[in-house]
């Protein structure tokens, strides 16, 4: 049977649907200069491009002016970029909080650490430290309740504001060292007391657990307490990232921040665990409002080359706060003083009442143009600049639309879209998997089965942490220089596979080959490669954390920014809320949990090959907008080779449906396409 010619002519007929967008991303070439925003780079070797714009609309257009939409080509340069002045005093009050955020993060290093404890009266040395919640002997000893070894692992996403993290300290002792375990007899009778002293190894006097002796029966209440942050942090991040995406970015920064320091100071009055635990959850619901809207502000004030640097510069004041947090406990000495510390300097966060403005570019893209302008005003005048010269004309196109009625998206919008949901995903699961088997690592090189001299002592393994967070940072900034960001997130992801991999098959082949006395090979050997493998683990999982939430704020788009951020930054909570859960179990299933996170590198190493590269491109204003960018291959196309898959043109051109098409009429009854009659 002929092929019947059904081809329309030149613009179609009323019945004629829309051509389906290509499965990488890209457009049809008459769709896609209708949709996407100015300002892209358009061409096949630009990854992550964005199709140019058509001419502007007319006026009574659904519409607004094209001009006012791209943000980073007319209306940022038109302010001077962050050459303004006022635009880097900004930009300056977003690291500010850093330093405090940092401080926060890594409380329950010094809070809850869980101490050395002996019987009140028996003497330090007579019923012997060693009866600890984090003994150097496994879970499977721990008859008396007690929990395992805990490691210095983040307990919260700021990935955008620096290396994310909070943890109970790893294992170690005070300066004597401690005598061996005792055997279980001796753990029993010293739960058996109804009173303890401790040896607090963090530099203070009294912590949660010696001030309410969670210890024995009652060392569960230190995990529960350590869920409180991380799940106050979860559900922060969800729910304020939909507010601000809806009322704007300003209302909830100032709100979180005076809820913050009711909650955070009300800590520090807590008489009981489950007052502690309770107003603990609060902090981090209201610490993540402050830590996303503070991203998504350093991201929208800042043109495409500086987004990255400002970016990382706040990552860095969050490691100085890890490392000035020793100094600070050892200073206050009591753990009540120690939080007021802590959170007292939010104080001067409300200034930021008068100080800071709305998101310029939330309010464009949302339409509010009259808010807008009156802030534009603002900026002008902050930076003494004159309105008139103004060469692309974004002011009189602002007047314009002043009537314009505001246009505010949830991110449950997204679950329509085609390929921005998968990027979100994407980005998900990596945020996931690299906070996620950090713990895997951080516990095989401060656990209790590697046994280091030097990684028995608390505050080596708490700045090696921070020194491993400093170098994942540095290299970050080398790898996406050279690579982007999706070349960076890669690497450290095949190098996170590797160390995960290699930790879990060649140790167990070297220990099963160091039992035979010929081998040549000792427990010393095994310790030495897992200790390596884990600082390479540590180091790269960290950047893949970061990576993925920066990567988020710049391809998610404005009008949904703060509510992708919260779901990328959850999913990070989740994969460290898994820390806790094994050491509750006194580590029942970790070796399953490691072999979980490292099958999940794997799949996240496929996944990454879906995202686009965003360097140096616009930010998405709108959610048409982030559909909109097209997913090229990682190396580019030599000169004169053709790409694998068609596009949606080439495959109309298809010479042999011309042909068929042509010769329709002129085909015998039952013919096919290509002139032979079917069987």
């Amino acid at each position: 049977m002929a092929i019947d010619r059904r081809r329309e002519t030149a613009g179609g007929g009323p019945g004629r649907l829309p051509p389906a967008a290509e499965e990488n991303g890209a457009l049809p070439p008459g769709d896609a200069a209708a949709s996407a925003p100015l300002g892209g780079r358009a061409g096949p070797g630009g990854g992550g491009d964005i199709q140019p714009l058509p001419a502007p609309h007319a006026a009574g257009s659904p519409h607004p002016s094209l001009l006012l939409l791209d943000y980073d080509g007319s209306v940022l340069p038109f302010l001077g970029g962050l050459g303004g002045g006022y635009q880097k005093t900004l930009v300056l009050l977003t690291w500010i909080p850093a330093l405090f955020i940092g401080f926060s993060q890594f409380s329950d290093s010094f809070l809850l650490d869980q101490p050395n404890f002996w019987c009140r009266g028996a003497g330090k040395g007579a019923e012997s430290a060693g009866v600890t919640a984090t003994g150097q002997w496994g879970g499977g000893e721990l008859a008396n309740g007690t929990s395992p070894p805990t490691t210095l692992f983040p307990t919260a996403a700021w990935a955008t504001a620096g290396p994310l993290g909070n943890g109970s300290g790893a294992d170690g002792g005070e300066a004597p060292p401690l005598p061996s375990p005792p055997d279980k007899g001796d753990n029993a009778s010293n739960c058996d007391c109804h009173a303890w002293d401790y040896g607090i190894r963090t530099g203070l006097v009294q912590n949660v657990v010696s001030k309410w002796d969670l210890v024995c029966d009652n060392a569960w209440k230190v995990h529960v307490a350590k869920f409180s942050l991380l799940v106050g942090l979860i559900f922060g991040y969800l729910i304020t990232g939909c507010i601000a995406d809806w009322f704007g970015r300003r209302p909830v920064l100032l709100f979180s921040i005076i809820f913050i320091l009711v909650f955070g100071l009300t800590v520090a009055l807590s008489v009981n665990v489950t007052m502690f635990s309770t107003l603990r959850f609060f902090e981090g619901f209201c610490l993540a409002g402050v830590t996303l809207t503070l991203c998504a502000l350093r991201i929208e004030l800042c043109p495409p080359g500086k987004r990255f640097m400002i970016t990382m510069v706040a990552s860095f004041v969050t490691t100085a706060g890890q490392f000035l947090m020793p100094g600070l406990a050892a200073l206050c000495r009591d753990w009540q003083v120690l939080q007021a510390l802590i959170i007292c300097p939010f104080l001067l966060m409300l200034l930021y009442w008068s100080i800071f403005p709305e998101s310029l570019r939330w309010l464009m893209a949302t339409h509010q143009f009259e808010s807008a302008k009156k802030l534009i005003l603002h900026f002008t005048q902050k930076n003494r600049m004159n309105p008139e010269n103004d060469i692309k004309g974004v002011m009189p196109e602002l007047e314009k639309e002043l009537s314009r009625r505001p246009r505010k998206v949830c991110i449950v919008k997204v679950v329509g879209t085609r390929n921005l949901w998968k990027n979100i995903v994407v980005l998900c699961v990596n945020s996931l998997t690299g906070f996620g088997i950090h713990h895997c690592f951080a516990r095989s090189m401060m656990g209790h089965e590697v046994k280091v001299p030097l990684l028995e002592d608390f505050y080596a393994d708490y700045y090696a942490a921070a020194g491993i967070a400093l170098a994942s940072c540095l290299a970050m900034c080398l790898a996406v220089r050279f690579l982007g960001r999706r070349g960076g997130l890669l690497l450290f992801m095949i190098l996170t596979a590797l160390a995960s991999l290699l930790q879990l098959g060649l140790l167990n082949l070297i220990g099963k080959y160091s039992q035979h006395p010929d081998s040549g090979m000792s427990d010393n050997v095994k310790d030495k490669f897992s200790i390596t493998f884990s600082i390479v683990g540590m180091f790269a999982s960290h950047a893949v954390g970061s990576l993925s939430v920066f990567f988020c704020a710049e391809i998610t788009p404005t009008v949904i920014r703060c509510g992708g951020l919260g779901l990328v930054l959850a999913s990070a909570g989740f994969g460290m809320l898994t820390a806790p859960i094994i050491e509750l179990h006194n580590q029942k299933g970790y070796f399953l949990h490691h072999v979980i996170f490292a099958c999940c590198t794997l799949i996240c190493i496929i996944c990454l090959l879906l995202l686009p590269e965003s360097r140096g491109q616009s930010l998405p204003e709108s959610i048409a907008d982030g559909e909109h960018y097209t997913r090229q291959p990682l190396l580019p196309p030599r000169r004169g080779e053709q790409p694998l898959l068609p596009t949606h043109a080439e495959l109309k051109d298809y010479s042999g449906l011309h042909d068929a098409a042509a010769a329709g009429d002129g085909l015998p009854d039952g013919a096919t396409a290509n002139g032979g009659r079917p069987m």
